[in-house]
């Protein structure tokens, strides 16, 4: 199902037209589709459905508190990375034993609290902090439940920045230590080894690596056995892509897809299933990157030496991701126009070289009052964002089929002085 669409040479978000919004909100602005954020949902617990699973949202691609409630509400858990998105995740209702808390540098504050909440399990990343989160446990009179992440030198070839799997990443414990470790935890007073967890990194679109992390996850839960420890879940992380090039269907184009959900839960179940463990998955981006865009007015046009600027109102302080892993979003303008292709780049307002959403991108003559929306923004758009250049962060709105609301309003000058 396509939950952006042209209709009628318009662009629409449902059933929503994309300047119907502008109108009302203003821009830069967030649009998210809230039926393709349930849909992708539904399709993974679908897809898991023959095994005991959990789906743990991974928060850090999009927090927004509505958002939060509609998954809470849909039975998903949460795949958190600090103490503010505990909080979060708490106060949207997801049930702390849905929650695993990940990230290599907990403080003693948020390990307490996340502790004092009750949640599934804590992905430890280092010897050290295993030995912290014990302390912390023998000091509240608790046993803190515990997943070891493994890092399984699997190399994604992606982006750098976003790779996690490999040895040299300053993710998780070396597979060939973690045994060891494992040992050594089953040995503690405070804390109560829960499962095993593993994230090789994000916008993953090879399902041989997932399979492959699945293999070496399977084999180390065997050998575990064979010391003595038994696990409860299996944590294979997230990371499963989303379709960026050529996202929205134009006339001439052909769609790129990523694999989906069932595709993933092929490949990884007939290798955990005999295990006879629940798995938990953290999916972030691919619930929610392509079920948002984010829509921005054309200021200025400008030509220098033959290079042709599209300047426009959104900057790298509201989508950073061109600018930060030099990603590629398609870029649509809001309303179909019959002028022929130019190439050009498109650039924000930022003082900075680096401030752009598009480089060299053939695209339908844009002229000032245009609108244009940056396709799968879902994921990473607003929760990168900043006040840059003392630049009020974007509104965010969501479709309901005919019906939209604010779901955050768009910051104020007067918010930079709280």
């Amino acid at each position: 199902m396509d939950f952006f669409k042209y209709m009628n040479d318009k662009l629409y978000c449902e059933n929503v037209s994309i300047n119907d919004l502008v109108e009302q909100y203003g821009t830069p602005l967030y649009v998210y589709s809230k039926n393709a954020i349930i849909n992708k949902f539904r399709k993974y617990d679908e897809a898991f459905k023959s095994v005991s699973h959990t789906i743990c949202y991974a928060l850090k691609a999009n927090s927004n508190l509505h958002l939060l409630k509609l998954l809470a509400n849909l039975g998903s858990g949460a795949d958190i990375v600090s103490g503010g998105e505990l909080f979060l995740a708490m106060k949207a209702g997801i049930k702390p034993e849905k929650i695993v808390y990940a990230s290599v540098g907990k403080t003693d504050k948020e390990i307490w609290a996340a502790m004092d909440s009750g949640i599934k399990a804590f992905n430890i990343e280092s010897w050290q902090e295993l030995e912290v989160i014990n302390e912390i446990a023998i000091g509240m009179h608790r046993r803190a439940p515990i997943a070891i992440r493994l890092n399984p030198d699997i190399d994604i070839h992606g982006h750098p920045y976003i790779s996690t799997g490999k040895s040299i990443n300053k993710f998780g414990i070396n597979i060939e230590q973690a045994i060891d470790v494992f040992l050594k935890a089953a040995r503690m007073k405070g804390v109560r080894i829960d499962g095993i967890h593993c994230h090789i990194g994000s916008q993953i679109v090879n399902l041989d690596y997932f399979a492959a992390a699945a293999e070496k996850m399977a084999a180390f839960v065997q050998e575990l056995e064979k010391h003595g420890i038994q696990v409860n879940h299996i944590d294979i992380g997230g990371g499963l892509g989303a379709s960026y090039e050529n996202f929205l269907i134009t006339e001439g184009q052909e769609t790129s897809r990523t694999p989906e959900p069932e595709q993933l839960a092929e490949r990884v179940l007939g290798i955990l299933s005999p295990l006879d463990k629940e798995i938990f998955f953290e999916p972030g981006r691919s619930i929610i990157g392509e079920a948002g865009a984010l829509i921005s007015e054309v200021l200025f046009r400008k030509e220098s030496n033959g290079k042709k600027y599209v300047i426009v109102d959104a900057g790298m302080n509201d989508l950073i991701r061109p600018s930060l892993y030099n990603a590629y979003h398609q870029i649509v303008p809001s309303e179909k126009k019959k002028s022929s292709n130019e190439v050009v780049d498109i650039v924000g307002p930022i003082c900075e070289t680096g401030d752009f959403l598009a480089k060299d991108r053939e695209l339908p003559h844009l002229d000032r009052g245009d609108f244009i929306a940056v396709m799968t923004a879902g994921a990473y758009g607003y929760s990168l964002s900043s006040n840059y250049n003392s630049r009020p962060r974007a509104a965010e709105v969501w479709i309901d089929d005919d019906r939209h609301q604010l779901i955050r309003a768009r910051e104020r000058y007067e918010d930079f002085l709280s």
